[in-house]
């Protein structure tokens, strides 16, 4: 048990009893979680590519320690630091999301990774999604305090342009969690009613343009509508171990699905802790990730400072809205989708855009963030 004094005014004594332990724990519980679960999922993979058996969770345990670092530094911070890092952080990687045309690594058709020597790849769009988030939070805050602010207008350019970067990768999975991030902004901030109707219809559109333009996403809606309609190898396989696996699984170690789907280490890793841990640990996994959205929201909701609001809402948004897409894709509740659960599933990229993400949501959900250093 830490022991730090309540008059202890240093700097990791003023964190430590402003910060939120209870989410902090959760996060720590879900990186735990994690590190069991590359362990079972990661070795058949490797296995099948001819590398040795732990290679996938040598390379993740080297990505967490540094992911926890990262996200315990940046919680030290300021609001007007976590900007600052937001800005850097977004200049940096849309710069990255751009050069993906030109030197990116192609994956099953889509150009959103970029190789780096020594770290395998590096996929840009992980860590445009949080900064983007703070930036919009502060260009929409700054528009509500000086109505001639063009916070809204400067909010919009950026939200599309890095939408257009995304769709031409294509991503059409984070475009819409950027989007979606967005709205949950815009709703918190307050917009007539004819522009939320709007957004609404722009979304809908969009969905629908994306249907008719990508054939991979054309296919997985039909294969969702009518599974008769094409190969649903993956979802089949990943309902499967979740009926072998019961409430309390088949043990650690004694899953098949691992061996069998090429994605258990990454979008389909909650299959494997369906089939070898069962559904107790599978709901308890879903607790913790609902736990630190939900109290994160709740603490936003509570400060006066307006960028802090809508920053902390996004970030948790964001946090949310990618273990649900993860989640709900392994059971087929919506159509199959590419998408990392994190700190769990498989990648470095992911872990450190994670880390950035719940580090600034930390720092701005610490008690009395708001009279500390509003911007």
């Amino acid at each position: 048990m830490i022991q730090v004094p309540r008059d202890d005014r240093s700097v990791i004594g003023q964190w430590w009893w402003t910060v939120d332990r209870w989410s902090l724990g959760a996060v720590l519980g879900i990186i735990a979680f994690g590190v069991m679960l590359t362990l079972a999922a990661s070795p058949p993979a490797a296995e099948r590519i001819g590398a040795d058996s732990f290679v996938f969770a040598k390379r993740q345990f080297f990505f967490l320690p540094i992911a926890l670092m990262l996200m315990l530094v940046i919680s030290l911070a300021s609001p007007r630091h976590i900007r600052r890092l937001a800005l850097l952080v977004f200049c940096g990687s849309v710069l990255l999301l751009a050069a993906t045309f030109v030197i990116g690594v192609e994956i099953k058709g889509a150009r959103r990774w970029i190789s780096v020597p020594g770290l395998s790849s590096l996929q840009p769009s992980e860590f445009v999604k949080p900064s983007l988030a703070v930036i919009s939070a502060w260009l929409l805050a700054q528009s509500r305090a000086e109505r001639r602010a063009p916070g809204y207008i400067l909010s919009t350019l950026l939200v599309g342009g890095v939408l257009a970067l995304l769709v031409m990768q294509p991503d059409l999975g984070m475009s819409v969690v950027v989007a979606l991030v967005w709205a949950a902004q815009l709703f918190v901030v307050g917009l007539p009613i004819w522009v939320a109707a709007f957004g609404v219809i722009g979304g809908a559109a969009g969905l629908v343009g994306a249907y008719f333009s990508f054939h991979h996403v054309r296919s997985r809606f039909d294969r969702f509508l009518d599974p008769s309609s094409g190969d649903n190898y993956q979802v089949n396989t990943s309902l499967e171990a979740f009926m072998n696996g019961g409430p309390f699984g088949r043990g650690p170690g004694e899953g098949t699905v691992k061996a069998q789907l090429p994605d258990a280490h990454t979008d389909f890793i909650m299959a494997v802790a369906g089939e070898e841990f069962g559904l107790v640990v599978c709901l308890m996994i879903l607790a913790l990730f609902a736990f630190v959205t939900m109290r994160s929201m709740s603490r936003a909701s509570k400060e006066t400072s307006l960028f802090i609001t809508l920053a902390a809402t996004g970030l948790a948004v964001q946090f949310g809205l990618q273990a649900a897409i993860n989640m709900a894709s392994t059971i087929q509740l919506i159509p199959a989708k590419g998408m990392t659960l994190p700190f769990i599933s498989y990648g470095g990229s992911s872990a450190l855009a994670m880390a950035i993400c719940l580090g600034m949501l930390l720092s701005l959900t610490r008690e009395h963030a708001g009279l500390r250093e509003a911007v």
